[in-house]
């Protein structure tokens, strides 16, 4: 999909995803190597956001298995299509089982889920699996057969192995620790809140209309809320919304007025928003 690292970062660009140096060689490697992709960081930084750029710059499918507590194989990867079938038995009564089975586990009952999906065919498709480390330690067995060989058994089909890969992004919060079986197949890359100067252009990127004095005091503040011992710092996301809060307000400087009437934007613990209107210093940022 990409022709060098600065391919990369060119055409994120165009999708409105700044992406660091760190982020575009890796995803350029990723895509010359034809390895998944880990992404992890914090909540908020762009780790879904790289997925859906990726895809849209590639002109692929974006494919997403959302990841939660309990879902298994029926949700990841297929099912039948089980009133269909039993449709089909009461249709066919005066055949035998036998025929009537070789009927029911066709392709027309197979129900398939994003795993599935993302191996067949020849467009291209973007699979993201997307808060990894939410599911249970068991569907990583999947996992690893899917993004080992890309290919799938489905026991009454046969093996499906995939006649174009998909770009693969893996993303995680890092509330568990993956399998390092996992870990393997995958390249690594981490995203963190971004430097000051980055943190600017993408304000300036997706709040049109904001003074620039106005954007570097406000990644300045939010600079020095992610120094203090929060229960969660405010994250790029908050940052965009804060920003896209005080334009709606029509705020041109940031006092101390503003500023704490706004904090729940940035801040979503009330034991953090006092500790920040306590702590926060605006003659200092």
């Amino acid at each position: 999909m990409f022709t060098s690292v600065e391919d990369v970062s060119a055409r994120l660009a165009e999708t409105g995803y700044l992406a660091s140096p760190a982020v575009a060689t890796t995803v350029f490697l990723a895509d010359r190597l034809g390895k998944p992709l880990l992404v992890e960081g914090p909540a908020g930084v762009g780790k879904t956001e790289l997925a859906k750029a990726v895809a849209e710059v590639a002109g692929a499918r974006l494919v997403r298995l959302q990841c939660y507590e309990g879902v298994d194989e029926s949700r990841a990867l297929y099912e039948w299509n089980h009133a269909k079938q039993l449709l089909r038995i009461s249709a066919g009564r005066e055949q035998s089982w036998d025929e009537t089975r070789t009927d029911i586990f066709g392709e027309e009952f197979l129900l398939t889920r994003p795993l599935l999906t993302a191996i067949r065919g020849d467009d291209p498709k973007v699979l993201l699996i997307d808060e990894t480390d939410k599911a249970d330690v068991e569907i990583e067995g999947l996992l690893l057969e899917v993004l080992g060989d890309f290919q799938v058994t489905v026991p009454e089909l046969g093996t499906i192995t995939a006649t174009r890969r998909p770009f693969v992004v893996l993303t995680s919060n890092a509330t568990r620790e993956l399998s390092e079986a996992l870990r393997r197949r995958c390249l690594f890359l981490h995203i963190g809140f971004p430097e000051e100067e980055l943190e600017r252009r993408i304000l300036r990127l997706k709040v049109p209309g904001l003074d620039e004095a106005l954007a570097a005091s406000v990644v300045r503040v939010v600079g020095a809320l992610r120094a203090m011992d929060l229960r969660k710092v405010p994250s790029v996301a908050e940052t965009i919304d804060w920003a896209r809060t005080l334009l709606a307000l029509g705020a041109g400087t940031l006092g101390e007025g503003v500023v704490r009437d706004t904090l729940g934007v940035l801040l979503k613990h009330q034991e953090d928003v006092l500790k920040a209107a306590a702590k926060l210093d605006l003659d200092a940022v």
